[in-house]
Formats: C-alpha cells, structure tokens, sequence
C-alpha cells in the first residue's frame, strides 16, 4: 500500500497515477467524461485523434490498444489509460472479445465545442507510416 493510500478513507482506491498527464492540456479546456461501448468484435473508430489529453480505464471486457509509436497492447477490465491528444494519431480500440462486450470510461481534456474525436485520413496515414509501431 502507497503513502498516499494510507490516508484514504475505506473503499477509496487510487487505480493509476500520471504525473504528465497535463502535458498538452489545451487552453480553457473543458473535462467531458465519455462511455465507450463495444459491442463483442466492433473494431472501433478508425484511425482518429482526439483534440487533447484523456486518461481513463477500462470497465468491462478487454480492449485492443494501439496508439502512434506504440506495440498494440491488450486492455483489461481496470486497466488505466492515457492518450496525449493532440498530434498522436490512435489506431486502435477494438473490442478484443469475439463473444462479450467490451467498456472503457475516460476523461478527455478539449477545447469547449471541440469534436471528440477527429477521422484521419487515408493519404496522411500513409505520410505517417514511419511513425507506427513495427514488430522487431
């Protein structure tokens, strides 16, 4: 148990800890806490960013985890996440579980009317190639 989980009352967990969570935080953000529900085998949104940081976990199910520079990486339920946002480009977030639903909830840091998430396209996907995560 941390120092810091000693001093909480009964029942009252800290699940992750990201000091540089703030890093990119756009000006005058606004916090929107957001549902992601995956039906069993849904793929998920494709290639997206999202316009600043979010941190979150997953409550339910196993997610499928790709992020810009990073090996994909399999989420469990109360598993923490963190996306910087911005310029980062998420590739994955599919629901790994062909036979059950899949839930994250996270706290996304935008400028207030700013999209959740924004498509990537094609061509800049193909500029951004050298950027993706390739297995040794």
């Amino acid at each position: 148990m941390s120092a810091e989980q000693a001093h909480l009352p009964p029942g009252v967990e800290v699940i992750a800890t990201l000091p540089q969570a703030t890093t990119g935080m756009p000006a005058d953000a606004e916090a929107r806490t957001v549902r992601v529900t995956l039906s069993p085998g849904d793929p998920g949104a494709p290639p997206h960013r999202h316009p600043g940081p979010l941190f979150g976990y997953v409550t339910q199910g196993e997610i499928l985890f790709e992020l810009e520079g990073q090996p994909p990486r399999v989420l469990k339920a109360g598993d923490a996440v963190f996306e910087p946002g911005g310029d980062v480009i998420h590739y994955l977030g599919a629901n790994n579980l062909p036979d059950a639903q899949s839930e994250l909830v996270v706290t996304m840091f935008a400028p207030p009317g700013a999209p959740i998430l924004t498509v990537v396209s094609a061509e800049e996907l193909a500029e951004r190639r050298h950027l993706r995560f390739t297995q040794p």
